[in-house]
């Protein structure tokens, strides 16, 4: 077994070595798939791996590929929701939407359509590199944004920190979908356990060593979320987080 950022050449390397088992994220499963038909793969992503092509069903994946799903990106309506709670007097909020995929396609309709019905003003800033970052803020500030949903893809996870100082520099409130955003010192974060998910894909590719097939593996999904929350980085904001949402949060950062 062997885990690393996968694409076509590397997806060769590994088949000729030969490996037992690739374990890859959504888009690496995607390379590895269209590579070879024999070695099993376990993926785990934060999109529907049915409507990425990964599987064919999630209770009956097919071939040689099954993993764990922790739908990160089919949550968006819900941060909105959250962030709306915490920021009921923001008249204009902005989502930061990241590399075009058809996850982060998906996310941003469905955010849209809970804004639009709830009436809530919403910005797109699109982002395709990180040299875009700064210039997206000063838009969206300069448009008179209160409050920022972070997207979910790799771009947007792999650039926390940036986003997050860069939320802070603006004080602009912002939620996000991993855990790790928090870390990173984000103000909050409602998703499903990307280490967890993780790890449920470790337990899968060691029971393929043991010789069980992907097709018989049904996809796992996320069955828990967790709403995490700064209150370091609130009161840097200024911001008085309501009882009612501190008493729904499985973890608090002080």
């Amino acid at each position: 077994m062997r885990h690393s950022k996968i694409g076509p050449g590397l997806v060769a390397e590994l088949i000729h070595l030969p490996v037992a088992v690739i374990v890859a994220n959504n888009l690496a499963a995607i390379s590895a798939k269209a590579a070879t038909t024999t070695v099993p793969i376990v993926f785990a992503t934060g999109s529907d791996p049915v409507v990425d092509g990964v599987v064919d069903s999630l209770n009956r994946p097919g071939g040689n590929v099954t993993g764990v799903s922790f739908v990160s990106g089919l949550l968006g309506a819900k941060r909105l929701d959250v962030l709306r709670q915490l920021v009921p007097s923001a008249a204009t909020m902005a989502m930061l939407v990241g590399t075009d995929t058809l996850e982060a396609r998906i996310e941003r309709r469905d955010v849209e359509l809970a804004a639009q019905a709830l009436g809530q003003q919403l910005i797109i800033a699109l982002v395709s590199n990180e040299d875009e970052f700064d210039g997206a803020f000063t838009s969206i500030v300069g448009r008179g944004t209160k409050a920022l949903l972070v997207g979910t893809g790799l771009l947007l996870t792999s650039n926390r920190e940036r986003i997050a100082a860069l939320a802070a520099r603006h004080a602009i409130p912002a939620i996000y979908a991993l855990r790790e955003c928090v870390e990173a010192g984000g103000l909050m974060s409602y998703g499903a356990s990307i280490v967890e998910a993780y790890r449920q894909a470790g337990i899968y590719a060691g029971r393929v060593l043991k010789g069980e097939k992907p097709a018989d593996l049904p996809v796992m999904q996320s069955t828990k979320f967790e709403l995490v929350i700064n209150l370091k980085a609130a009161k840097t904001l200024g911001l008085s987080v309501p009882p009612t949402l501190l008493a729904t949060a499985d973890e608090v950062i002080e």
